[in-house]
């Protein structure tokens, strides 16, 4: 049986993918192993975000080599993507895996290990050919309470001191079903959170008539799934029709009640935070819960959020009592 160790630099897209690859990998036969140990083979997930970036994704692939001449490193990633003239004279990578391709892993270990020892490479003009979503599923993640989710890839903004639309490519939505999907094989796992992450989160469905929004309620629905978090969002996502929806939704905040109707205490910000990450599965920074005074009264009461400061959201708080 070949061992494989995997290494992953940079966001987290990256770690998801090399989730992903190693499950891949195990499905294949291969015995993982930590990164440390002499292994078979080398997976270095690259990132190229910055000059520092490259510099750390030649170092680990120039590790991985210098442990195990006789092994097949590959170097999958930003890095090969943005930088492929200079990885192809690179001794030390056997395999290059551009971004799109990494489902393609284990089939390309097969046509290097057939080849005796022949670079192979795989990397695609990203940037002038349109691309599908790449799906890339898990069953299970290293972390054991919570599961990230690459839902979108590509970014289109072109920001003038950013490399990732080049690396990376336009924006690619996942399907909603196979999101539902793997959500559903998650939560039989026994996870209560998901984190909903992409290189450009906020642009999620804007290629296929789909909405973020939408998608986060399809995944609320998912039996077993307490709680959502999503990952590098942007302000401007957070529009009038997202401060609406969260104005529908109602929290309940019981409070004691003693003889003759007497109220026992009041209820603050952090308690509505903390019932609104609770009933509604969101996290809500305290600090833009706008009460001007604890509520001390029962019934119910319209309390401000502050979710940009162009986007105010009205939640409907319901003081109820217990005896």
């Amino acid at each position: 049986m070949k061992k494989a160790a995997l290494h992953n630099l940079g966001c987290k897209v990256n770690a998801y993918e090399t989730e992903a690859m190693q499950q891949m990998l195990e499905e294949a036969g291969y015995e993982i192993v930590p990164f440390s140990e002499k292994a078979d083979v080398y997976v270095i997930n690259t990132c190229s975000v910055t000059n520092m970036a490259d510099r750390k994704s030649r170092q680990m692939l120039h590790r991985a080599k210098k442990r195990n001449p006789d092994a097949a490193v590959v170097a999958a990633g930003c890095y090969v993507q943005t930088k492929e003239d200079e990885a192809k004279c690179d001794e030390a990578i056997d395999i290059l895996i551009g971004n799109n391709q990494k489902k393609e892993l284990v089939e390309r270990l097969d046509a290097f290990f057939a080849g005796r020892g022949e670079k192979v490479e795989a990397v695609v003009d990203i940037n002038h050919e349109k691309q599908a979503f790449e799906e890339l599923t898990l069953d299970h993640a290293a972390e054991h309470t919570r599961a990230f989710i690459k839902v979108q890839d590509g970014c289109n903004q072109f920001c003038s001191y950013c490399i990732i639309p080049y690396a990376r490519g336009r924006v690619r939505s996942r399907n909603v079903q196979n999101v539902l999907e793997e959500v559903k094989r998650l939560a039989a796992s026994g996870y209560q959170e998901v984190v909903l992450t992409g290189i450009h989160l906020s642009s999620y469905g804007i290629d296929c008539g789909e909405s973020l929004l939408h998608l986060i309620q399809m995944v609320h629905q998912v039996e077993g799934i307490r709680r959502i978090r999503l990952g590098s969002l942007e302000p401007r996502i957070v529009t009038e029709t997202f401060a609406e929806e969260l104005a529908k939704a109602q929290v309940k905040v019981s409070v004691k009640v003693g003889e003759g109707g007497k109220v026992f205490g009041s209820v603050s910000s952090k308690e509505i935070a903390e019932a609104v990450k609770e009933q509604m599965h969101l996290e809500i920074d305290k600090k833009k819960i706008q009460l001007k005074e604890q509520i001390k009264t029962l019934g119910t009461h319209i309390v401000s959020v502050k979710l940009h400061p162009e986007v105010t959201a009205e939640l409907n708080v319901d003081r109820k009592s217990v005896v």
